[in-house]
């Protein structure tokens, strides 16, 4: 039994409908710089019969049980652009081009839903990905609003004009919700948007006014006990759950000293950190304490000399500031209160 007759598929005024021989000169004048540089093409148009050649690919991958389905893009009956979708090992690759003069209308987010929707519910398949440039912020919006969400980042993976670029994977599942839906629209947002990540650390002390700090496997520096939060963890109870991982010690945070913002680092991101106050204990703690040996080497009450010689410059600047009987304010930048006249 033979393949179906390509469809036609309507959104309005946007048509997706199979190419036709008379289509190749309208998409040889198409393409353009914009074209080229993000499809890795020389921006010279492409002659007839190279495009002759690929119009008889495109017949061929559809009548092959339609492992590849592409479709020229119609707006106002004018040839605006194409999308396609391939068909490889159960997953449709999703791509998708306007031509000069047929961009900013969102006629590649109503073409590219349209090609989504017919890879659900003709071919069957149960997810759809794309593959866009990570500068491409153009494509980037076209996918999200078409309702693939950001799912990584894969690194150096396509070569572009002899240089390797980072490609950003977007994806939608056949049982996401509608693109328009408010439910999806938040999806896309929220797979989307920024990260931060966040640290947890706690000031405790003896009752010589020593401050704990970690002597760690992993850097040079000292540092207050914590961590990373996990995901959907409050700080306050990662760092309950910090403090017993890493030194077998049940102890609650008293109050928030500061939120502290810190810059990118030694090939770190930048992150945020919760610095809470866990109180007042014996010396004697220490001795008590099972450490977590692939990560802290040893624990030291540290007096303001101390902390000086052996923390990280924005860790000592905190901490002296507690120390100093400073008061210290509620948000703080790489240690420094961004807040107060004491900036100026």
């Amino acid at each position: 039994m033979g393949v179906s007759e390509q469809p036609m598929l309507r959104d309005g005024d946007v048509v997706l409908r199979p190419w036709r021989d008379e289509d190749i000169e309208s998409a040889r004048l198409g393409h353009d710089e914009e074209i080229a540089l993000w499809l890795g093409l020389s921006a010279t148009a492409p002659s007839p019969e190279q495009l002759q050649r690929e119009l008889a690919d495109r017949r061929r991958a559809y009548a092959d049980d339609r492992r590849a389905v592409s479709f020229v893009v119609e707006r106002d009956g004018r040839i605006a652009g194409t999308v396609e979708v391939r068909v490889v090992d159960g997953t449709g690759h999703v791509s998708w081009a306007l031509y000069a003069g047929h961009r900013g209308r969102g006629t590649a987010t109503r073409g590219l839903r349209l090609l989504i929707a017919y890879a659900f519910e003709v071919l069957g398949l149960h997810r759809v990905q794309a593959y866009v440039a990570q500068d491409n912020h153009r494509s980037l919006r076209v996918a999200s609003r078409a309702g693939l969400r950001r799912e990584g980042l894969l690194r150096g993976r396509e070569l572009r004009h002899g240089v390797r670029s980072d490609d950003v994977l977007m994806a939608r599942l056949a049982d996401d919700p509608d693109a328009q839906s408010r439910d999806g629209f938040i999806a896309m947002l929220n797979a989307g948007l920024p990260t931060k990540r966040v640290i947890c650390q706690g000031v405790l002390r003896d009752r010589d006014h020593r401050i704990l700090l970690c002597e760690l496997t992993y850097k040079r520096e000292w540092d207050l006990p914590g961590g990373v939060v996990e995901r959907h963890e409050s700080p306050a109870t990662g760092l309950e759950r910090e403090l017993t991982e890493e030194l077998g010690v049940d102890l609650v945070p008293v109050e928030l000293v500061t939120v502290n913002w810190l810059p990118a680092w030694r090939g770190w991101d930048d992150a945020c950190v919760f610095v809470f106050d866990v109180g007042v204990v014996d010396a004697a703690l220490v001795e008590t304490m099972v450490l977590q040996p692939t990560e802290i080497r040893a624990v030291h009450w540290c007096t303001a000399a101390q902390v000086a010689e052996h923390a990280a410059a924005a860790t000592a600047r905190l901490l002296g500031r507690l120390e100093n009987g400073t008061s210290v304010s509620p948000y703080l930048e790489d240690a420094e209160d961004t807040t107060s006249s004491e900036r100026s």
